[in-house]
């Protein structure tokens, strides 16, 4: 142990002895967890601990006085700039100090602590008819602390302000303990007024020339013509004075009806040009899109509502105190303006698929045109609006001349704009910091700021000294005394900061080494350029279950760092980094609750795909090792069932003696509490040996198509591949299957045994090649099993040409039903159904053609958004079954409670129906057996 192990060990036996040891962790896996942000940054805390009140928090910034040990507060730890990552101890306020102590309709006021996170505020306003103006692309995650702290705005900043606007009173502890009230009372910290009245000079000639001039301190808002706000000069100051107790906040009312307005351009500069046309009708929002922008999330699969006319458009906003009130303004708006084409937008659906490209802007923004990783950095700059259009084509003059592309989007009324880049941080300083500090000196030519709401952090700051003269910066550092005098808050921001290529995540890394797992095509083949796709911007954290989402479900259980897709990316960013190995237990404790449910894949904007990183991992880690025992057992599993399939009575019966069953279950390394899913009487390859000449198909057959029957389907449900087979001979199609019950390897894969995988799918190619190569196209009837074969398939065995042609043939019965262009579904009005989506088919697959089939059927749906919480061998391995039961609680358990009595459970994935079975829930059907009435 080193002399810096036994000083953090001590400094976390005193936290512990005042706060409790369960609130503060100064493992290595938790302080590389808490080492990064959402920016480009990478410093790692000595403790992290989780304050549950106010004396908690007291007790840390004494011992840390004593101890001359920083401080550094964190909500979301959504900071694009390195604002919420510290070398001492970060406070991350997320966990315990969430609650909205009250909400005043009268007042129009709310009180909330700082981890409140800022959609539930706006939930809980919503229904007083109120909201809180400002509102980041991140507003299902971010916090209200971080937003205090670094002073967010949002699109509606142009009609409702900023933070520093809405806040009433702050109660703050300072960098001495001391707590403060912070009012319109410049007595609230002793030498305050003194301070404002020497520094009058400067606050009324270098501060707040325009409203998105965030870098620095605000204090602006001391000027006694700005009412003398001291708690409206605290925000933005990004932790670096106080430490937020408790915020009491201004809301606005929600407007009585609101439209959008789209706007086409030639180009976003072009656009820009046009601003004061278009905040002549007092729009509540003007953001920005760029052409690039909207390819980016074409390419990622996602719907684009039609647009104007254009390259670049404006999203406005508008608002009246009727629906025909906002038509005017919109029709107004659409004479004035100087577009190439227009479109007008009443639907809240439309409006808000349209929004969604703006709020994923910072995640699918991460990837340039061609691909190559992009990053924050020079993604906040901002200078006054009428100005925005020249600053632009200057800007991307300057983006040439450095060779360097990124997509720009932004809030175009405020002229604060964002664009990631794909800055060269790994060879950094060099042509980094040059560009930087070239960036720099346009945006201050422009009468600019640095920052419009991100803040500063470590990004920046040390930029300060190009946008600000010495006398302005001592004013800043006079300010911070005032509150901090030994410096302990956040310290290398703003005042006396740290370099801005100090402490960079990629600077010096290179590629990982290969060891023969995942091609990961998308990533050069380099794992490191993989686990780095996580950027941070942590919509792994929100709770996107409302709007169809699935990340992340075990976070969503544990409401734990360690458990979000992005904790597990730092970790695994530390093993490539040659910090930690694969084996450590830090990585197991990382990847442990990780569901493998591949959602991330799909949901993060960034894509990050766990489940392959997890897979890869245990490749790594157990490749020629003895492996745990469920790896044997639950990991191979087809290769037990095809013996127990020809024993099932047997079988069946030693699975319903007690003792047996759980003897067995502990042998294989599942949870005694868990049933084994019973054996059919005859698996499904059985019955077909006996009736596949009986097809009722009319001769001659349309065609032949293969029907996957996987493992489970054989073994478990052959009823349903009965239904499947019947239902497409009714469709007048042969049906045939391989000739021996082959394997996509899935369990193998899961478990990362990704050699025995390989050896199943390269015998999967041998038997389906020639029906591929006929034309023929493969229907699979398990989620999973399709999955595997689409994605995996092509991943695990690069070199092989029959990889992808195989993979492309394969459908769900969904995607073959819709089709065949004389086929319609059974139509049963007003039945019920509850269906559970398999996490693998809405990653990989989509369940847009299952919807249209219900939508044809005329049923009514209850779709489950996220994880049934068994998924596969997940569930069933021990320490996982509070965790899985958790998940099952968030979404498929209290929706099948909710359902109407008579509705019916659908879930294509053994899994799925499974989890239901075992909890009592419900026996789940297919859509095969459905769409042959088999209720």
């Amino acid at each position: 142990m080193t002399d810096q192990d036994r000083r953090r060990d001590a400094l976390a036996r005193r936290l512990s002895a005042r706060i409790g040891a369960e609130f503060v962790d100064a493992s290595h896996r938790r302080r590389v967890e808490y080492s990064s942000d959402a920016s480009n940054y990478r410093v790692l805390p000595e403790v992290v601990v989780f304050p549950r009140e106010d004396a908690d928090i007291a007790a840390v910034l004494e011992v840390a006085r004593s101890e001359g040990v920083p401080v550094t507060p964190r909500g979301g730890g959504t900071s694009v700039a390195g604002n919420a990552v510290g070398p001492g101890i970060v406070l991350d306020f997320s966990r315990h100090m969430a609650r909205i102590a009250e909400i005043d309709p009268q007042r129009r006021t709310a009180r909330v602590q700082p981890g409140v996170v800022l959609s539930d505020l706006q939930r809980r306003a919503r229904e007083h008819g109120l909201r809180f103006g400002p509102d980041p692309s991140t507003q299902n995650r971010c916090t209200l602390g971080g937003m205090i702290g670094n002073n967010a705005c949002g699109p509606h900043a142009i009609a409702w302000g900023r933070t520093s606007d809405r806040v009433c009173e702050l109660r703050i502890l300072d960098g001495t303990g001391a707590p403060r009230t912070l009012t319109d009372n410049l007595a609230a910290v002793p030498g305050l007024a003194g301070f404002t009245r020497d520094s009058l000079a400067v606050l009324r000639t270098d501060l707040g020339r325009f409203d998105r001039q965030a870098s620095g301190y605000g204090l602006e808002y001391l000027l006694p013509e700005r009412g003398g706000s001291v708690a409206g000069s605290f925000v933005g100051s990004e932790g670096t004075c106080g430490v937020l107790l408790e915020a009491e906040v201004e809301l606005v009312e929600i407007p009585a009806a609101t439209l959008l307005v789209v706007l086409g351009y030639r180009d976003l500069a072009t656009a820009a040009d046009d601003i004061a046309a278009v905040v002549s009708v007092a729009p509540v929002a003007v953001e920005g899109i760029d052409a690039r922008l909207v390819d980016m999330v074409r390419a990622h699969g996602r719907q684009v509502p039609d647009l104007p006319r254009g390259d670049g458009w404006l999203f406005v906003e508008l608002a009246g105190a009727s629906p025909a009130a906002a038509q005017d303004a919109a029709e107004q708006l659409c004479r004035t303006a100087g577009a190439l084409d227009t479109r007008t937008i009443a639907d809240p659906r439309a409006a808000a698929a349209l929004w969604r490209i703006r709020a994923d802007g910072a995640g699918l923004a991460g990837r340039t045109r061609d691909g190559q990783p992009a990053w924050p950095g020079w993604e906040d700059a901002a200078v006054p609006p009428a100005r925005l259009g020249p600053y632009l084509r200057d800007f991307d003059d300057l983006m040439c001349e450095y060779k360097l592309d990124g997509l720009l989007y932004g809030h175009i009324g405020d002229g604060c704009m964002h664009v990631r880049l794909d800055l060269p941080i790994a060879d950094a300083p060099d042509r980094f910091r040059w560009f930087l500090t070239d960036a720099a000196h346009l945006v201050v030519r422009y009468g600019g700021s640095l920052s419009g709401e991100h803040g500063d952090g470590r990004a920046r700051s040390e930029l300060l000294e190009i946008m600000y003269s010495p006398e302005v910066r001592a004013v800043f550092a006079g300010y911070k005394a005032l509150f901090d005098p030994a410096g302990l808050l956040n310290p290398g921001v703003l005042v006396e900061p740290r370099p801005l290529d100090a402490d960079l995540r990629l600077r010096g890394l290179g590629p990982a080494t290969p060891a023969g797992g995942f091609a990961l095509d998308r990533d050069a083949g380099d794992l490191s350029t993989a686990v780095h796709r996580c950027v941070g911007v942590g919509k792994c954290r929100a709770d996107t279950r409302a709007t169809g989402g699935f990340m992340c479900p075990s976070y969503l259980a544990t409401a734990d760092e360690k458990d979000t897709t992005r904790g597990r990316a730092r970790v695994l960013q530390e093993v490539v980094r040659g910090e930690l190995d694969w084996s450590a237990p830090a990585v197991a404790e990382s990847l442990d609750l990780c569901l493998s449910c591949r959602a991330c894949s799909t949901d993060c904007p960034a894509g990050v795909d766990m489940a392959t990183y997890k897979s890869e991992t245990l490749y790594r880690r157990y490749r020629g090792r003895p492996r745990p025992r469920d790896h044997y057992a639950l990991g191979m599993l087809p290769r037990w069932l095809a013996g127990a399939t020809r024993i099932p009575r047997l079988v069946n019966a030693a699975a319903r003696v007690g003792a047996l069953r759980r003897l067995g279950m502990r042998a294989a390394g599942a949870d005694p509490r868990r049933r084994a899913p019973e054996l059919a009487a005859r698996p499904f390859r059985r019955i077909w040996r006996g009736e596949s000449r009986k097809q009722q198909v009319a001769e001659p057959a349309k065609a032949t198509v293969m029907l996957w029957v996987d493992t489970f389907t054989n073994a478990f449900d052959p009823e349903i591949a009965q239904a499947a087979v019947t239902l497409l001979n009714s469709l007048g199609y042969r049906v045939v299957l391989p000739d021996r019950q082959l394997c996509c390897g899935l369990t193998w894969i899961s478990t990362g045994q990704l050699d025995g995988a390989r050896a199943r799918l390269r015998k999967t190619l041998d038997h389906l090649d020639s029906h591929i190569r006929a034309g023929g196209l493969v229907i699979g009837l398990e989620p999973s099993c399709t999955a595997a074969l689409r994605a995996d398939l092509p991943e695990l065995l690069p070199d092989d040409p029959r990889a992808r042609p195989v993979a492309a043939a394969v459908r769900t019965l969904a995607e073959f039903l819709l089709a065949q262009p004389d086929w319609h579904p059974p139509s049963y009005p007003g039945r019920s159904i509850v269906v559970q989506p398999h996490c693998h088919q809405y990653s990989v697959v989509g369940f847009e053609a299952d919807r249209r089939i219900f939508a044809q059927m005329g049923v009514n749906v209850t779709e489950i958004a996220g994880c049934c919480g068994l998924a596969g061998n997940f569930g069933m391995q021990q320490g996982h079954y509070e965790i899985s039961l958790a998940v099952a609680g968030n979404g498929l358990l209290p929706a099948l409670a909710n359902a109407p009595a008579d509705a019916v459970f659908l879930a294509d994935g053994f899994s799925c129906r499974t989890q239901a079975a075992q909890l009592n829930a419900g026996r789940g059907r297919h859509l095969a057996q459905i769409l042959l009435g088999q209720w």
